[in-house]
C-alpha cells in the first residue's frame, strides 16, 4: 500500500496567508518609535544637506530645499586648515584608544579574573577619578604643561584623554570579564596553557564584542574632547571641536560652511560606529542574554 503525501490545495494556502494576514496588527508604537526615529535624525540630514549649499541657499528664512548642490564649502573648509585639525584629532584619538585598552584589559582583567588584594579599593580609585569637574584641574594642569614646554602638542592631549577614558574603560571591561566562566581558565591550566596563551586564545576572543563597545566609547569620547582642546592647545595641535569653533564670529555664523566642518567631523565617528556595529551590540548587551 503506497501512501499519497497531500499536496496543499488553493483553500489551505489562503487559509494559511490569511491567518498570517491576522497576525499582522498595527502596531502603534512602532509608528511612535521612527517618527522619534525620524524625529532625531533629521537634524543631522538638515546639516549634511546644507554641507551642499552655498551661504546664500543656507542662510535664509524659508528653508530651501531644492538647490544647486555644490563642492565649494568642503574646499573652503579645507583651505581654512580643517586637514591639520582632522589629523590631530584623529592621531589623538586612535593614540589614547590603543593606550586604554593596553593598559585597561590587564587590569580589567586582574581585578575581575584574577582579583587582587583590596579590588572594591582599586574600582573605586578609578572611578573616583571621575567625580571630580574638568575645570577644576584645568589650571594645575595648564601650569604644568607650560613649564615642561608642551603647550599646544598632540601629546598632551593622547595623555589626558588615555587619563580621562581610562577609568570608564576598566569598569565596562570588567564587567564584561566577570561574564566569563572561571572554569575556562581552569580548564586550560589544566591542559597545560600558560596564563598568557589562556587570556589570549580563551578569553579574549569571548569578551572581544565587549572590547570593541568599549573601545568605540572612547573614540567618542576622545573624538569630541572639546575643553582640554580648546585651553592646551593653540594652532598646530587644534582638534576638530576647537576648529569648529572657528566659525563663530561677531559677523554671524556661515551656516553652510559650519555644516561642511561637523559633516566631515562626523563622518569618522558614525562610519567606526557603523563598521563596528555588530560587535557594539554584543558587547552592550553581553551576559544580557543567558
Amino acid at each position: 500500500m503506497t501512501a499519497v503525501a497531500e499536496t496543499p490545495t488553493e483553500e489551505t494556502a489562503s487559509a494559511g496567508h490569511a491567518k498570517k494576514v491576522k497576525h499582522r496588527r498595527f502596531d502603534p508604537w512602532g509608528v511612535v518609535a521612527w517618527i522619534a526615529g525620524l524625529g532625531f535624525f533629521f537634524p543631522v540630514f538638515w546639516m549634511v544637506l546644507t554641507a551642499f549649499k552655498q551661504e546664500v541657499d543656507a542662510y535664509t528664512t524659508t528653508p530651501k530645499f531644492f538647490f544647486v548642490p555644490t563642492l565649494d564649502e568642503f574646499r573652503a573648509v579645507f583651505d581654512q586648515g580643517m586637514g591639520t585639525a582632522f589629523l590631530n584629532s584623529l592621531f589623538a584619538t586612535v593614540m589614547s584608544t590603543i593606550l586604554v585598552l593596553a593598559l585597561g584589559v590587564p587590569a580589567a582583567f586582574a581585578l575581575s579574573l584574577r582579583p587582587v588584594r583590596k579590588t572594591q579599593d582599586a574600582l573605586f580609585f578609578f572611578i573616583s577619578t571621575k567625580m571630580l569637574p574638568i575645570v577644576a584641574v584645568i589650571v594645575p594642569l595648564y601650569v604644568i604643561v607650560s613649564n615642561i614646554g608642551l603647550l599646544d602638542n598632540i601629546w598632551v592631549l593622547v595623555v589626558l584623554y588615555t587619563a580621562m577614558n581610562l577609568p570608564i574603560a576598566v569598569w565596562m571591561m570588567r564587567s564584561f570579564f566577570l561574564e566569563v566562566p572561571g572554569e575556562l581558565l581552569e580548564a586550560a591550566s589544566l591542559d597545560g596553557a600558560s596564563l598568557w596563551r589562556s587570556v589570549r586564545e580563551v578569553i579574549l576572543p569571548l569578551v572581544s564584542p565587549g572590547i570593541a563597545a568599549t573601545a568605540l566609547i572612547c573614540v567618542i569620547f576622545a573624538w569630541n574632547e572639546f575643553f582640554f582642546a580648546v585651553n592646551l592647545t593653540a594652532v598646530q595641535a587644534q582638534t576638530m571641536p576647537v576648529f569648529l569653533v572657528g566659525f563663530i564670529t561677531g559677523e554671524g555664523l556661515y551656516w553652510a560652511k559650519l555644516c561642511a566642518a561637523a559633516t566631515m567631523a562626523a563622518l569618522p565617528v558614525v562610519l567606526a560606529g557603523w563598521i563596528a556595529q555588530n560587535k557594539l551590540v554584543r558587547g552592550l548587551s553581553f551576559g544580557a542574554i543567558k
